[in-house]
């Protein structure tokens, strides 16, 4: 990352800042700058790996949000983390966003953009060195719940992360700058996250690092039909069973409650190793 190194030799947990007023779970929040650069912190002293800053909604059914608005809100926030231990990454689909977020001093590229990625967004990460984490989503977020239509979730959105992983080397991104998303709720219906999350072993061996980005979404509530204020515990369950396989990045909103659960559950999956 830009000549830093984020050591994945246990999971990292990385804080979601959304910076926009209409987020699915916590829009609004955090759309003060004052009030998001507080929160960034408190997720750090939390425990926080990485912190994720975004601009735009990817809730479903969200509309899009211009390229200077998206700017406006995201780059007070950047500029004032820029220099925390902590790496900042831009979730972003727009390649004029991640680039003037990483020139500000971000340092990992989060493409939610999936199968409608801009070839530009790798040029970005490619000529400043930043990280990239490649996601799965299909349309926008307007129109994603009318396009989950697969022959096999699992191998198709494995597909696409691999070959997505590979343009990126192509336009010079290094292996080891490349993490994959499998998209959890973009484009896919409860039983479907289900689906990859059972079979989650299968996206772990395409052979880069993997990112779970379950918290609070929609097919929790879905299982347990509850609001997203409420979906901690079923967050926790699907953290935990992410990682007991292996996965090196969790997503999350509830930071210090999902550390606990991570380092618990390494503990467990590596019988005390760090102890």
């Amino acid at each position: 990352m830009r000549g830093r190194s984020l050591l994945l030799d246990r999971c990292a947990v990385m804080g979601v800042l959304n910076v926009t007023p209409d987020s699915f779970s916590d829009g609004g929040l955090w759309f003060d700058p004052g009030s998001a650069v507080a929160h960034a912190k408190e997720m750090m002293a939390q425990g926080a790996d990485i912190i994720d800053v975004g601009g735009e909604s990817t809730r479903p059914g969200s509309e899009r949000v211009s390229e200077d608005e998206e700017i406006r809100r995201v780059m007070p926030v950047i500029e004032a983390l820029v220099g925390s231990e902590v790496p900042i990454s831009i979730d972003t689909r727009k390649p004029l966003v991640a680039k003037l977020a990483v020139e500000a001093g971000a340092d990992i590229v989060n493409d939610t953009s999936g199968e409608e990625s801009d070839p530009a967004m790798g040029k970005v990460a490619a000529e400043t060195g930043a990280a990239i984490i490649v996601m799965h989503s299909r349309g926008t977020p307007a129109t994603m719940r009318s396009l989950t239509d697969y022959a096999d979730v699992v191998n198709d959105v494995g597909a696409f992360l691999a070959r997505r992983a590979k343009e990126l080397q192509s336009d010079g991104v290094g292996r080891e700058s490349i993490v994959l998303d499998p998209g959890y709720g973009f484009a896919k219906t409860p039983v479907q996250n289900l689906a990859m999350l059972r079979r989650i072993d299968e996206h772990l061996a395409l052979g880069y690092p993997l990112l779970v980005g379950t918290s609070r979404k929609s097919f929790i509530g879905a299982v347990l039909d509850l609001p997203e204020g409420e979906r901690l515990e079923g967050t926790a369950a699907t953290v935990v069973w992410a990682v007991a396989r292996g996965a090196q990045m969790v997503r999350v909103h509830d930071v210090e409650a999902i550390v606990r659960t991570v380092r618990m559950t390494e503990a467990i999956r590596d019988e005390g190793d760090s102890l």
